[in-house]
């Protein structure tokens, strides 16, 4: 018989979990394996996990109708109908069919007219008039809409949820690694307790006693708790208290599982042997910690696994597990538990609602000094990356026209508010940077921090750092009178505010091109026209950034410099909301080049025609520096793991540099 144990200590919480898990430092190793996606449901992704394809795989037709070419439709308008031919002027296409070349538009079903006139009849197939003339790309799903190869489909350490797997699934990923499930044993103990079978005749009602006896349950509620933090657990039959049989059970249980919790046997009392038998098999790191309840707990190691010793009485066996079992527990299964509840969110933009239908508009959201802030996502009924992206719904009501930004709404969130109040808010112009940080932010061992970001442009960015609706507003905005990069126009923005510009990369902006680049297109005056083999023109299809983008002002200013009107290019109203959407279109064939950065060109393969490199900084409220969150976005930015990444990511091209990244200018005092 081991002696009785008398004494506890009184360790704070904190420290006895800092003193635990330093004690478990070199042992508390996850592990890993590879798995099917369709079988990873509730799994925990080891790593970020980046898309293999483009979904959808090709240009297609966002509705049931016709595709035809845009420019054939000049003119028709509801006092001058345009008459269609059948197979010379359009062919039918269904919502998800493929479009071809020469055909860039697609008219619905519901504003076509069909021609009665017999005469009109050709190849079978009626003749169609239209009352207004079709735009280019109008009702047409462009390649790489909803996911683009090479985008962040998942971050590491994230749950995977069912609309996860479709998107992987989407995205061409058909396995994934993720945390193996820890084995864990658990172990009730006292000569009293018995199983509930065992009180024998259990009627459905009226009372049950059984004379000296406890009925376990501790042990089935550790269970349910381990297997619901994605843990493979099993519950030993109770052990009498006796020292040796205990002894064999911890001894047998650390040798062949993960972690083991015994329960009950905790505290001072003449059988209490579970400290005892700890010190004997391996190292007791706390025994007493100064909770009430819960005070007895035992925080062990045997045989380099965490053993930890609970009280017996419910309450404090409960609140020793969500305690100090837990967190242990999610170093080994790297999950976060997410949680739904409705708060109100200030709307940082402008909803607009038909008055049809109730909607769900996905929103991610963070606290931008104090208030919580909601961005709404994509919208169509094709985005599943925005239900991924998510952090909840914000609901607008059947009869209303929508919500002005600015004003309250509520909003369902997935994700809880410890992590919502950990999300750095990011709103401006877009990098595939942006998802290697918050990759790196999520995936530290301490002071870890979340990214929600929007990608809106630069300038757009400035408007709604201004407002208070984010932390962060990544800019590239020339000023064309002194060549400089960003500091005018936050100066221009936040005239008399403390404003301040973390340095970020610097990166080569340029012309995206096929991999072979077929048209031989050189600078911005290719675009206008190129010659053919036979020394003809041809024309060249580019693809633009959104107004307001920083690219897109780069673009312009190049334009400027050359002396070519906007209007001399075709494609210079088509728009993209990322570099990685820019390069998806000339990838498929959909456009001959596109304004981008070298990195989006490297992820594709694609060819580059370099144009000059810019300066890609981050716009700061000088107050936010002050930020936990903000601190660990620092951190990263001037991390050799990040450089590293960013040498990566940049090959063959050597797309950024990093010489002055974390570095802080401020501006206004």
């Amino acid at each position: 018989m081991g002696k009785r144990n008398l004494y506890l200590s009184n360790v704070p919480v904190e420290e006895a979990l800092s003193k635990y898990f330093a004690a478990l430092e070199s042992f508390l190793v996850p592990g890993f394996e590879e798995i099917p996606v369709e079988k990873s449901l509730d799994r925990i992704s080891r790593q970020a996990v980046y898309a293999r394809c483009c979904s959808p795989l090709y240009n297609a037709a966002a509705m049931d109708g016709i595709a035809l070419v845009a420019a054939s439709t000049v003119g028709a308008r509801e006092s001058s109908p345009l008459l269609l031919k059948a197979g010379k002027d359009f062919i039918t296409v269904n919502t998800g069919d493929p479009i071809h070349s020469p055909y860039d538009a697609v008219i619905m079903a519901e504003d076509l007219i069909m021609v009665d006139e017999a005469d009109e009849i050709n190849n079978g197939e009626r003749s169609l008039k239209i009352l207004q003339a079709a735009s280019p790309w109008q009702h047409i799903r462009p390649i790489g809409e909803d996911i683009v190869t090479g985008e962040m489909i998942l971050p590491g350490r994230h749950r995977i949820r069912p609309i996860d797997i479709g998107v992987l699934l989407s995205g061409g990923i058909t396995t994934i690694e993720v945390y193996s499930r820890p084995k864990v044993a658990i172990i009730p103990t006292g000569t009293e307790i018995i199983e509930s079978a065992s009180v024998g005749g259990i009627p459905k009602e009226g009372p049950v006693s059984a004379e000296a006896a406890i009925i376990e349950s501790n042990g089935r509620m550790f269970e349910a708790l381990a297997t619901q933090a994605g843990a493979e657990a099993l519950r030993f039959n109770p052990v009498q208290d006796e020292y040796e049989l205990l002894k064999k059970a911890i001894a047998e249980a650390a040798n062949d599982y993960d972690m083991v919790i015994v329960n009950a046997g905790s505290s001072a009392g003449t059988e209490d042997y579970t400290v005892q038998v700890m010190r004997e098999l391996g190292e007791v790191v706390v025994h007493g910690v100064a909770m009430k309840p819960g005070k007895p707990v035992i925080l062990a190691k045997v045989n380099n696994k965490p053993v930890i010793g609970t009280p017996g009485y419910p309450v404090s066996a409960y609140l020793s597990y969500e305690t100090f079992v837990s967190p242990v527990l999610s170093a080994f299964t790297g999950r976060r538990d997410l949680s739904s509840f409705k708060v109100e969110a200030s709307l940082s933009r402008r909803i607009v609602s038909s008055l049809k239908h109730r909607e769900y508009v996905r929103v991610k959201v963070g606290r931008v000094a104090g208030r919580l802030v909601a961005s709404p996502l994509a919208r169509g009924a094709g985005a599943a990356m925005s239900l991924v992206r998510a952090d909840g719904f914000c609901v607008i009501d059947q009869n209303s026209e929508g919500i002005e930004a600015g004003e309250s709404a509520t909003v369902e969130l997935f994700r809880s508010l410890d992590e919502i109040d950990q999300t750095l808010v990011v709103v401006g112009s877009h990098d595939p940077v942006l998802d290697i940080i918050a990759d790196m932010a999520t995936n530290r061992q301490s002071d870890t921090a979340y990214l929600a970001s929007a990608h809106v442009g630069s300038m757009a960015g400035l408007l709604a750092l201004k407002r208070g609706e984010c932390h962060i507003a990544p800019v590239h905005l020339l000023d064309e009178e002194t060549g400089i990069y960003n500091i005018s126009w936050l100066k221009n923005t936040f005239a008399g505010e403390r404003v301040s510009l973390v340095k970020g990369l610097g990166r080569i902006q340029g012309l995206i091109v096929p991999k072979d680049n077929p048209l031989g297109i050189t600078g911005i005056a290719d675009l206008c026209h190129v010659q053919n083999a036979r020394g003809d023109k041809q024309q060249v299809r580019y693809i633009n950034r959104q107004k307001g983008a920083g690219t897109r002002l780069f673009f312009d200013y190049q334009l400027k410099k050359a002396g070519i009107d906007p209007g001399a290019i075709t494609g210079y109203s088509r728009e993209a909301s990322t570099h990685m959407a820019v390069a998806a279109a000339v990838q498929s064939g959909s456009a001959d080049a596109g304004m981008g950065v070298a990195s989006a060109a490297n992820a594709m393969g694609l060819g580059f025609i370099p144009l000059g490199e810019e300066e890609y900084d981050f716009a700061v409220l000088s107050d936010f520096l002050e930020l936990k969150e903000m601190k660990v976005f620092l951190d990263i930015l001037k991390s050799p793991a990040f450089h590293e990444k960013l040498r990566e990511l940049g090959q063959p091209l050597n797309a950024y540099t990093w010489e002055k990244a974390g570095e802080i200018v401020h501006l206004v005092e």
